[in-house]
């Protein structure tokens, strides 16, 4: 509970009333209750001198008291307006606040206007999203555990995708593969949708997986992650299937050396625009920097994009306990794409990694 202690403490060192909390992932982090509602509403009420309390679909109820929350779990049924009943809650506890800070990257207008509603004279110009990215930014030995646990089962699902490439096999066929093998080892959920891409359709560096066979003596990009007790893993690796021409070898050596010299300069002081640019510059001096279209990489922890974006223009020192990916890439239309990714966290002399799968080219035979 010290983070949910840390965002007490900045309401009142600002002199705010409330902290309104509406990312279903800042709910999880700050009060141990995970699930997504989709369309219904939950949130988690933060008071400065107050206790909180979880607003949650009825049907959440009980397992919002079951999670390890020990304040209170207020309810509504799918007919009810959930706004009238927060603020009957709110006002239940003695206290009409006026200043509110709501998480303003996340909260949707409607939403906004319903709770301006119930409260017309309050104002809601507190920002919590930042306060909340900073408390994130920094894990604590405990996440770093399930990190690496996260990671641990990517490394698994690597091994099984490897396995399944087959001249039979499609893209969605190889997902399948590795998604099932996972399950039954009890991994039910992925931190994004896998990706699978053979030969020309990797040069999409966020392409669904098609019902494309796996085309042989071509590259095929994996991009993945687990999920292991809310903490995720994110990685990507590209391997060859059957005997690949030498430009192929030459884009997957260049893009690995600017992964492993990017991830060798991670320490503490560096900024996310230098890291970028170590990247960066290998592949630009090889003549590849027009096929290098997104940033170095992104933070990471209970979700698999969080804050900060490890990019040109961010002058962030990176510091310990910081974790994010490092993932160059290079994708040519029309003939191919490579991707190389782990997820490291700083450490007081440099960087460990989550993902420990082989970034070597590896070769797979036909079959």
């Amino acid at each position: 509970m010290s983070h949910l202690k840390a965002i007490q403490t900045w309401l009142s060192q600002n002199n705010y009333d409330l902290a309104y909390i509406s990312n279903f992932k800042t709910v999880e982090y700050l009060s141990g209750f995970g699930s997504d509602p989709i369309e219904r509403t939950l949130a988690l009420l933060v008071f400065p001198d107050h206790e909180p309390f979880l607003f949650a679909p009825a049907l959440e109820v009980e397992a919002a008291k079951a999670s390890g929350w020990p304040f209170p779990v207020y309810g509504y049924l799918d007919h009810e307006n959930p706004y009238a009943l927060i603020k009957n809650h709110i006002l239940a506890t003695g206290i009409t606040p006026q200043k509110w800070a709501l998480e303003k990257d996340n909260l949707t207008l409607d939403r906004f206007e319903n709770l301006r509603q119930q409260f017309p004279q309050a104002s809601f110009n507190g920002n919590l999203t930042p306060v909340i990215e900073q408390e994130r930014l920094f894990k604590n030995e405990d996440e770093l555990k399930l990190l690496r646990e996260a990671g641990k089962w990517a490394d698994f699902a690597f091994e099984v995708g490897f396995k399944a490439l087959s001249t039979q096999a499609t893209e969605q066929d190889v997902v399948a593969e590795i998604e099932y093998a996972l399950k039954k080892k009890g991994i039910l959920h992925m931190s994004f949708d896998t990706i699978i891409q053979s030969g020309a359709n990797a040069a999409d560096p966020h392409g669904a997986p098609k019902a494309d066979l796996i085309r042989p003596n071509e590259l095929t990009l994996f991009d993945l992650g687990t999920v292991y007790q809310g903490y995720v893993s994110d990685a990507s690796r590209t391997v060859a299937f059957g005997t690949i021409d030498d430009k192929l070898k030459e884009i997957y050596q260049v893009c690995l050396e600017a992964q492993l010299k990017a991830q060798d300069a991670v320490k503490p002081g560096i900024t996310a625009a230098e890291l970028d640019k170590i990247a960066r510059d290998v592949i630009e001096k090889a003549g590849y920097g027009q096929y290098f279209i997104h940033r170095l990489g992104h933070g990471m922890g209970q979700s698999d994009h969080e804050f900060p974006s490890i990019m040109e223009g961010n002058n962030m020192e990176l510091q310990p306990g910081m974790c994010f990916s490092i993932e160059p890439g290079i994708y040519i239309p029309g003939y191919a794409g490579v991707r190389i990714e782990d997820c490291v966290c700083v450490t007081a002399n440099g960087s460990e990694a989550f993902t420990h799968s082989s970034k070597e080219l590896l070769t797979l035979p036909l079959k």
